[in-house]
């Protein structure tokens, strides 16, 4: 089933300026962007997931140890 959305001049004009090709359709675009969204999800969690591991390994140094280590304070 179909159905229609309202949406704003300028959200318009945005969604017409993503668009990779011409005639793509509303709807593709919506989904691509949806997509978009979800992997940068996904890729988020693992980066945090490796950073917390980094941590946990002692394989970060905080950045007073670093201006330290360089002579700034």
């Amino acid at each position: 089933m179909a159905t229609t959305i309202q949406v704003s001049k300028e959200l318009l004009q945005a969604l017409k300026a993503k668009k990779v090709f011409g005639k793509e359709s509303y709807e593709d675009l919506i989904w691509d962007l949806l997509e978009d969204h979800m992997q940068l999800n996904e890729e988020t969690k693992k980066a945090i997931e490796k950073s917390r591991k980094e941590i946990m390994e002692g394989k970060v140094h905080s950045f007073e140890s670093i201006k330290k280590e360089i002579g700034l304070k």
